[in-house]
């Protein structure tokens, strides 16, 4: 997977049947499903994958216990299904992770109780088990740092934990093995139209400069918050579609909460949901839900974002997070379709998703989340390949395996690389060298940088450190120390010069500063 290869194999192709722009969650959805079902399959990534919003999730597999909530039961009832599935086909990278739903009123026991036996049950035989409600000390027993002051007792429920940026890998290795091309680190510049119908697109390669015209039957808008910007490249005068929500979280130690049981907040004092979930021996903490108007790849926690986070792990937990104690703070956007033209009120809008084909033949899918990206997939196929005239073919990725599908249980660290694992290992039985960590504070070896350029795209240090490993997000600090170990890796592996490295310790420097408090 070279990616001088996959240039050529750009160049030298005349027309493909499907283009898409975009690289995160959807986009590599909609990869896997057109390649899979034999489709010529290009996709286009402006950053690198899943830079944007797709590497930023609470790292929940889920339903959507607030969307309950609303009474939205048929979103959660297809969540859910699409959460077994999940399970099901890449078990390597979706675990169980049990919650616990604190209760400090007696009438929250029977009424969250009851909501989450009916999500329990939505389940059906995909079903992760079945929620109960627990005593007091049975709750103190699973989450030792609960706020002890006025608790009942909780409730238990069951939902998945994945690592975001890691699926968007493996979901990326996954459309490759179908036969499907993809690219980071490539924009689209432009659309070429012949009698009001998109038949290219210009997309420029960061690295070289160069601008290749690309020729399709169809192209879909998979680019999430930033769908409006690539709509109006077809079209100046579109109607934005999009409403923007921010969401932070906050990475602190294990000692914040201990045990193996999540916490669940189903209501704070302004109605938001808040989380406390062990993830690679941390615990990340969030979200809010603040309506932002424009649009960054790197968005930044606002400082009442912060605020109200660490305010109400006090208000739940034992103690509250000091400055010092904050490993990591990321922030991610949320794309929301407007709802009757007001886009005020973030929480109330649809996290469902939302398909438009504009006359120029561009297909825009927007909304949903992470848990649901193979339905949306499906459902974009199944309607560009009506549209563009490309046969019908029926969808296969319901029980389709994901790159690296491996039910055996390994360290945390190599849990995620699946079947790949073992070749990792034999990198370090090689080379010994490779076995050493980047850092101390840090799980990851430099086998793995060797590994992420040469079978996952990485080109840049931040490639490395924030989405092939999660080293920026587990300790946004040690990050920025091991950054010069793994420029020297890349660029043993890529040939780069040490004025490279000097580039790219700076940039990734500067990066990771918007990560610390």
């Amino acid at each position: 997977m070279q990616r001088h290869d996959i240039i050529n194999t750009i160049t030298q192709t005349s027309h493909w049947d499907v283009v898409i722009i975009g690289g995160g969650a959807t986009g590599l959805g909609i990869a896997v499903d057109a390649a899979s079902r034999g489709y010529k399959t290009l996709l286009l990534e402006a950053h690198d994958f899943a830079k944007g919003t797709s590497s930023k999730a609470t790292k929940l597999v889920h339903g959507g216990v607030r969307y309950l909530a609303q009474g939205n039961i048929s979103l959660v009832y297809e969540a859910l299904h699409e959460r077994g599935r999940l399970r099901k086909n890449a078990p390597h990278l979706v675990r169980v992770m049990p919650h616990v739903v604190p209760a400090y009123r007696m009438i929250d026991l029977p009424f969250y109780g009851s909501g989450l036996l009916l999500y329990s049950v939505l389940a059906g035989r995909l079903g992760f088990g079945f929620s109960r409600i627990i005593s007091r000390n049975a709750a103190l027993t699973l989450a030792p740092t609960l706020n002890k002051q006025h608790l009942k007792g909780g409730i238990v429920y069951y939902d998945g934990q994945f690592d975001d940026s890691r699926l968007a890998i493996t979901l990326m290795r996954t459309a490759f093995n179908h036969g499907a091309t993809l690219v980071n680190h490539m924009p689209v510049t432009g659309f070429v139209h012949e009698n009001q119908k998109i038949v290219a697109v210009n997309a420029q390669d960061r690295e070289t400069g160069i601008t290749h015209t690309i020729h399709a039957k169809s192209f879909i808008n998979a680019t999430g918050v930033f769908v409006d910007d690539v709509r109006k490249l077809d079209n100046a005068h579109i109607k934005p579609l999009l409403a923007r929500s921010q969401g932070i979280h906050i990475v602190v130690d294990r000692s914040f909460l201990p045990g193996d049981h999540a916490v669940m907040i189903p209501k704070t004092a302004d109605g938001r949901v808040l989380f406390a979930l062990p993830w690679h021996d941390c615990v990340v903490i969030g979200t809010t839900d603040t309506p932002v108007a424009h649009a960054d790849i790197e968005p930044r926690p606002l400082d009442d974002e912060v605020e109200f986070v660490l305010s109400h792990t006090e208000k739940y937990l034992t103690r509250r997070p000091q400055p010092h104690e904050v490993l990591s703070v990321f922030a991610g956007l949320r794309p929301l379709v407007k709802a009757g033209g007001d886009s005020g009120n973030t929480k109330a809008l649809s996290r469902d998703h939302t398909i438009i084909i504009a006359e120029s033949g561009l297909m825009t899918i927007t909304g949903g989340k992470w848990t649901t990206y193979r339905h949306m997939a499906e459902d974009a196929v199944n309607q560009i390949c009506q549209r563009a005239g490309l046969g019908s073919r029926a969808c296969i990725t319901h029980e389709l395996r994901l790159h690296g599908y491996s039910t055996e249980r390994d360290s945390d660290a190599m849990q995620v690389y699946g079947s790949d694992a073992p070749h990792i290992r034999a990198l370090m039985h090689t080379n010994p060298e490779l076995a050493e960590l980047i850092h101390p504070a840090l799980p990851y070896t430099k086998a793995e940088v060797v590994w992420a350029v040469r079978h996952e795209l990485a080109r840049t240090v931040e490639d490395v450190l924030a989405r092939r490993t999660r080293a920026i997000l587990l300790n946004a600090q040690a990050s920025v120390t091991a950054a010069t170990t793994v420029a020297h890796v890349i660029a043993n592996e890529l040939d780069y010069d040490q004025m490279w490295v000097n580039a790219q310790v700076e940039s990734y420097t500067a990066f990771a500063q918007t990560y610390m408090l």
